[in-house]
């Protein structure tokens, strides 16, 4: 009986928590978090409400607190505490320069709060975790840009880019960015372009200038992996066939280069990929394990690939 209390607690602690996080909770999606039943979550709700907190709505519609209300600072367990000392770590070492200024500042804010044992325990540990990071932070040309493009996406306000292209060529698109991305050491931005008609890929390094425009969205948009599975723009379509030795040497580049499946068949693995590099980057990648490697399509990237193999073959003897 005690532990069912103990757990009630938690639980509802919790739902203040979200709360006071959120303009408007659904008991649906709180029944779903907490993994109890929806009449649960109400009873839930009226021990807040005979508690004295001013709970706002009613079943089927969604809660929220009476805007106004203030509650005593929150406080953190020693492993949320250690959490966000790991998570200060990440953000040092793969956060966006726009994005890292601000997490510093919000974390000084929930430093201020701390009991001043929970400060030592941070003065103990932050020096003894590290992100070891190999590859070299990119560098952007424009202060706060993903904010920038957060506040778009937050507003439904469209965006014009002045966009340097992989050819080096200088592109002006109006965009409206379904969201951000951050792969292989590249933030990208995923979105419509209404110069494209389409939805295209945008590395945030490449932006020399932005603009936010009065604008509004076009049409709505949903989550941004819906997106990034479905968008081909101007992709190839590429099979190959891959002996089984050197698979395990290609789990995180293949994802890269474009793979959207991997069938096992009695000589290897058949990878098929969609990939926009396919004039350089692709064959440039494949060399790489080109002994290992069939190609099944297209037959350009045969071509590709020897004229590649050609060129080396010549430096290699001059």
């Amino acid at each position: 009986m005690q532990d069912y209390y103990l757990k009630k607690l938690d639980r509802v602690t919790a739902i203040l928590t979200q709360l006071q996080s959120k303009p408007l909770v659904r008991a649906q999606d709180l029944a779903l978090k907490f993994e109890v039943s929806v009449r649960t979550i109400y009873r839930d709700i009226k021990t807040l409400e005979n508690a004295g907190i001013p709970v706002i709505g009613e079943a089927g519609s969604g809660y929220s607190l009476m805007d106004g209300y203030k509650l005593p600072p929150v406080m953190f367990t020693k492993e949320e505490i250690l959490s966000f000392i790991t998570a200060e770590k990440l953000m040092q070492k793969f956060s966006h320069d726009s994005l890292g200024s601000h997490y510093q500042t919000a974390m000084e804010k929930v430093r201020s709060v701390l009991k001043h044992s929970d400060k030592n325990l941070i003065q103990n540990i932050e020096k003894q975790i590290d992100i070891f990071n190999y590859h070299p932070k990119t560098e952007d040309t424009i202060k706060n840009i993903i904010p920038t493009i957060l506040e778009s996406i937050a507003e439904k306000r469209q965006l014009t880019l002045e966009y340097t292209t992989a050819d080096s060529a200088i592109s002006l698109r109006t965009i409206e960015v379904v969201g951000v991305f951050y792969e292989f050491n590249y933030w990208y931005i995923m979105a419509f372009c209404t110069l494209r008609n389409d939805f295209r890929q945008f590395r945030v390094d490449r932006v020399r200038k932005i603009f936010k425009t009065q604008n509004p969205f076009l049409q709505e948009y949903g989550q941004i992996n819906e997106y990034r599975r479905n968008s081909n723009g101007n992709k190839t379509r590429v099979r190959l066939l891959v002996n089984k030795k050197i698979i395990p040497h290609l789990v995180n580049s293949k994802k890269y280069y474009g793979l959207i499946e991997e069938i096992e068949r009695e000589k290897g693995f058949e990878m098929i990929f969609e990939t926009e590099w396919i004039k350089d980057g692709f064959p440039r990648w494949l060399i790489t394990f080109a002994d290992y490697a069939e190609i099944l399509e297209p037959e350009s990237l045969k071509i590709s690939l020897q004229e590649l193999i050609d060129k080396i073959s010549i430096i290699q003897k001059t």
